[in-house]
């Protein structure tokens, strides 16, 4: 048996070799600024994670009804292109909850700085020059690649319409060498895909969606966001008393967790605390002064680093903004 290194057309493992080559030209990339993050709109979120949304990465965001996650995700994309000039990424939105019509809507409502209702002539008659706002801002935001799937599927399905996405948006270069584009995915719920007949429930979905996320994610040069709900026991009254640990979201809260906390790079938890009247949030008692106060924790950053950040939601604009983090009960009483 001679010592040469043998070819094998069905070998299943790679030479380490390969992966300190691959982290090389990597870190090189981004050295250069050749490889990027995809930049959100938000400093501290960009610092919690590696600067950004890495490509080849998965973003799971939970929180209850109403606490912003919808938001966060449609801001995301909205300043995604001009936040990343010169970036050649797409986007794919699965939007089950949301009609495309009414998601375009509240993207008026964030331009114009006009409430959803008012933009309905729900709340006083649109005026003309609004209207026209609106029309000026879908001229320009239309020349963006953005695509929408609204009508739900199962994840086998799911898989499918993402594959034939990047089959038909791949291109080549002068020298005939494969370009795979980079894709933005955003699901805006991880429960609103359809039980294939082989699942027996929601979580066994959940597992299945979190193992099509991965395989997706390293076949393809794709970001995913997908927003979850939590469990119930968030919403127990001694999770609710303020001051107390409980308030704050936790990894075991994202619904089937197990599915897909595994699966994720980045777990970031959403809390609005005056909607549960609380005062004091958590152990720190940190001073909630209304119920645009927005808490997001980063659960799990396996490429950054785990945090507790405030934010503020304007709502009349469907957007958030950083605030400074508020002051703790015990020190603003000692200063009295």
């Amino acid at each position: 048996m001679d010592n040469k290194e043998k070819t094998n057309p069905k070998k299943k493992w790679n030479s380490q070799r390969e992966g300190f080559q691959e982290s090389l030209k990597y870190l090189q990339g981004r050295m250069h600024g050749h490889i990027k993050s995809l930049k959100t709109p938000w400093p501290k979120f960009n610092d919690a994670t590696t600067d950004g949304i890495e490509w080849n990465t998965l973003t799971v965001i939970g929180g209850r009804p109403a606490s912003g996650k919808t938001l966060i995700a449609e801001q995301i994309v909205r300043e995604s292109f001009p936040l990343n000039p010169g970036e050649n990424f797409r986007v794919l939105q699965f939007q089950f909850e949301m009609l495309a019509r009414t998601s375009a809507i509240r993207e008026y409502s964030s331009v114009i700085g006009r409430s959803y209702k008012y933009l309905c002539s729900a709340d006083g008659k649109l005026s003309d020059s609004d209207l026209q706002k609106c029309y000026d801002y879908a001229k320009e935001k239309v020349k963006y690649p953005i695509d929408v799937v609204e009508k739900p599927c199962t994840i086998e399905e799911f898989k499918e319409i993402v594959r034939d996405y990047m089959q038909f948006h791949l291109s080549y270069d002068s020298e005939g060498n494969m370009i795979m584009p980079k894709v933005l995915i955003t699901i805006d719920h991880s429960l609103l895909f359809k039980k294939a007949p082989f699942e027996k429930d929601k979580h066994d979905m959940l597992n299945n969606l979190g193992e099509a996320l991965t395989l997706l994610k390293r076949q393809f040069p794709i970001s995913f966001i997908v927003l979850s709900q939590l469990n119930r026991n968030i919403d127990s009254p001694e999770r609710n008393e303020e001051g107390k640990y409980g308030n704050y979201v936790l990894e075991s809260d994202l619904f089937g967790a197990d599915a897909l906390l595994q699966h994720a790079d980045t777990v970031i938890g959403i809390n609005r605390p005056a909607k549960q009247k609380i005062r004091f949030y958590g152990p720190d008692r940190y001073v909630i002064e209304d119920d645009r106060v927005i808490v997001l924790h980063f659960l799990k950053c396996r490429n950054g680093d785990t945090r507790l950040s405030f934010f503020r939601a304007e709502f009349e604009k469907m957007k958030i903004v950083e605030m400074i983090t508020p002051p703790q009960q015990e020190k603003r009483l000692t200063t009295k």
